[in-house]
């Protein structure tokens, strides 16, 4: 018989997660942590961490240090600033079918309650902390489904992950079945149904929502545990929904569907970026011989544009000014991201230069993948055109766990120092099998200051 999914939450345990799935899980871990180093150093985390030191002190739930910060404050307080400086640097880990991203919740929030209950005297081990992500990834990306298919607009991730966050906390915290499905009901009712188009179009530090949807998430999980009532959650529950959930616990959409970006912004420009990078290489081009660039890609996308980006969050939800940069200095990672590098010359010649086509063959076959082509134009008329196609990191065209080990030391290392960078990436790794000692360890790690 199929399980609901508050019983598929309430009795998963470790030996139920298969190995497939706690490989995406160790892979996000390390991902993650790497976004959330260097995410810790921007401007929109600074002030998360002052409005949660300001709004949510620790109290009976239990204290709970923010990510890569340290400061003690309540799991819901942590929850929101761990998400924020996640969120900031739009370079984790995805779900293209969900047009959103899981782990940028997920992570900041688990890691809250777990600090909180470790507070309290009630320590997680590696073991644990899987269980407990396994749910959150996969009731996230199962609402998340439900809700695009069911909801006019297109809401930002921190909608459908407040009901994974929801789901996941109230079982850390001995819901039974009916108070899990009253924590999914309230995380659902009370979670951001924020418009992603209105920052695609006026970029802003409200980005994708899951600085809201993370701690909406947890305090529906403590609302629950202490009665609150709030069930169905339609994304759930619903008879919308249920084609969504009819193969829960059979099939697992955190491995299907997991995917991780080799660059910091929009996963919309990255197929532009890998066919211009491709093209660059190939023909063995200096950024000095491009005159312009076209790019052909699908309708949402075109809307990113991004010639001349003034803050880090233009810079995230741009096209034409990542490509730019990629032409131009070949890679886009921690240097790019600094703020000198919006008024750089020689990507701005490039970026203004560049012309975004509104394709409609690629609007129609966007569907769960992103597609692009890419055309370089050189200053002696030479005309150099990719092949259409879609962006590294999905499952299709994975990144190896090399490149993510890579990736993560390239945003780590600078704000963390090579040696704890290493250490963090030792026991990502293999966190699942970590005793409770030694994944309070990896909790010191990540949840104390770089400085």
């Amino acid at each position: 018989m199929q399980p609901s999914f508050q019983e598929f939450s309430a009795s998963l345990s470790y030996k139920d997660v298969p190995p497939d799935a706690l490989r995406v899980l160790r892979r996000s871990f390390l991902d993650t942590m790497g976004v959330a180093a260097v995410g810790s150093t921007q401007d929109m985390s600074q002030i998360a961490k002052k409005g949660a030191t300001a709004l949510f002190g620790a109290g009976g739930a239990g204290s709970a240090r923010i990510l890569m910060d340290g400061t003690k404050v309540s799991p819901t307080g942590a929850a929101m600033a761990g998400a924020f400086t996640v969120d900031s640097i739009d370079a984790h880990d995805g779900t293209s079918p969900c047009k959103g991203h899981a782990g940028s919740a997920v992570f900041p929030a688990l890691l809250a309650v777990a600090d909180a209950e470790a507070s309290c005297g009630r320590p997680l081990d590696g073991k644990q902390f899987a269980t407990l992500l396994a749910v959150a990834y996969e009731v996230s990306y199962r609402a998340g489904l439900a809700q695009h298919a069911t909801c006019a607009d297109y809401h930002t991730s921190g909608a459908w992950t407040a009901v994974g966050v929801a789901t996941a906390t109230a079982k850390l915290l001995g819901c039974n079945t009916t108070e899990i499905a009253h924590a999914a009901g309230i995380g659902e009712y009370h979670g951001p149904r924020s418009q992603m188009m209105r920052c695609i179009d006026h970029p802003t530090m409200v980005r994708d929502g899951v600085g809201w949807g993370a701690p909406s998430g947890v305090t529906a999980a403590y609302l629950a545990q202490q009665g609150f009532t709030g069930a169905p959650a339609l994304t759930c529950e619903g008879e919308d929904a249920a084609e969504f959930w009819s193969d829960l616990g059979s099939r697992w959409r955190l491995v299907e569907d997991t995917h991780y970006k080799p660059y910091p912004c929009c996963r919309w420009a990255h197929p532009a970026m890998d066919a211009a990078a491709e093209l660059m290489t190939l023909h063995e081009i200096h950024h000095m011989q491009v005159e312009s660039v076209e790019i052909r890609t699908f309708h949402n996308a075109t809307r990113l544009a991004g010639q001349t980006p003034d803050t880090p969050d233009e810079f995230a939800y741009a096209i034409a000014f990542p490509v730019a940069a990629l032409i131009v200095r070949r890679q886009v990672g921690v240097s790019e991201l600094a703020p000198e590098t919006l008024k750089d010359p020689d990507i701005l010649r490039i970026s203004k230069a560049t012309q975004l086509i509104d394709d409609e063959h690629f609007t129609r076959i966007s569907v769960g993948k992103r597609w692009a082509q890419v055309t370089l134009v050189l200053k002696d008329g030479t005309r150099l055109t990719s092949e259409p196609r879609t962006p590294r990191g999905d499952t299709d065209l994975p990144l190896s766990d090399q490149d993510i080990l890579e990736k993560f030391h390239l945003f780590s290392d600078p704000v963390l120092g090579s040696a704890r960078s290493k250490r963090i990436a030792d026991m990502c790794s293999e966190f699942d099998t970590l005793s409770t000692d030694q994944f309070g360890a990896l909790l010191d790690l990540v949840l104390t200051d770089p400085n």
